[in-house]
């Protein structure tokens, strides 16, 4: 039954965010589904939104049945498939402020992987902690160069709000990468399963 659950809430997050995605990029221009699907790739939306691509057309057909998009135009392809261009409706519009502040009401659930594991880690093979701990490190550091990358490229043409989102997602990865630096050097000196020594930090607000 709980599993069940959780199932129903996983699938209702994903179709709630591929409903906001293609709402928000009609929102913005009249779109074939497969150039949704493209914009949404080429912005990475996989990384902060629960998206299914695979779910893409199945959800342009809902939203067209229940009014909140409608075919704006046929495009012929000649010898291809013909193209159904899409465009948002003003129900569409209101659904999609509508969603916005819900999303943004919510609050961040703090769910890290390592932080269940960090509770019994001295019980693990250290070799094998350490070497994880290395290779985190590593990929945190590409992808912050990554995400700097990401940012400063749309600086020229994306809305402010846009890159604030860019640079939280660059600004979290920093402070992952940190957080993980600190980790490593404690694991190194054998730290991680002693008690009564506070860590090398200070409050940060």
């Amino acid at each position: 039954m709980i599993a069940n659950g959780c199932r129903f809430m996983k699938e209702e997050v994903e179709r709630m965010s591929m409903k906001l995605a293609i709402l928000g990029l009609l929102m913005e221009q009249d779109r074939h589904p497969y150039e949704m699907s493209q914009a949404m790739k080429e912005r990475e939306m996989h990384n902060y939104m629960k998206i299914q691509y695979g779910s893409l057309y199945y959800a342009i057909d809902q939203l067209n049945k229940g009014e909140f998009i409608e075919k704006a135009e046929f495009v012929s392809g000649g010898s291809r498939p013909d193209k159904t261009i899409y465009r948002i409706t003003e129900k569409g519009k209101r659904e999609l402020e509508e969603l916005l502040i819900e999303e943004m009401k919510k609050l961040p659930h703090l769910n890290h992987p390592f932080y269940a594991a960090l509770s019994f880690v001295k019980y693990a093979d250290q070799s094998i902690v350490m070497e994880i701990i290395q290779n985190r490190i590593s990929y945190y550091e590409q992808e912050a160069e990554r995400m700097w990358a990401l940012y400063e490229e749309h600086i020229s043409y994306a809305p402010r709000s846009v890159l604030y989102m860019l640079y939280g997602g660059y600004k979290y990865t920093v402070t992952e990468l940190n957080w993980l630096k600190s980790l490593h050097e404690d694991a190194l000196a054998g730290k991680l399963g002693s008690k009564g020594e506070p860590l090398p930090v200070q409050k940060l607000h």
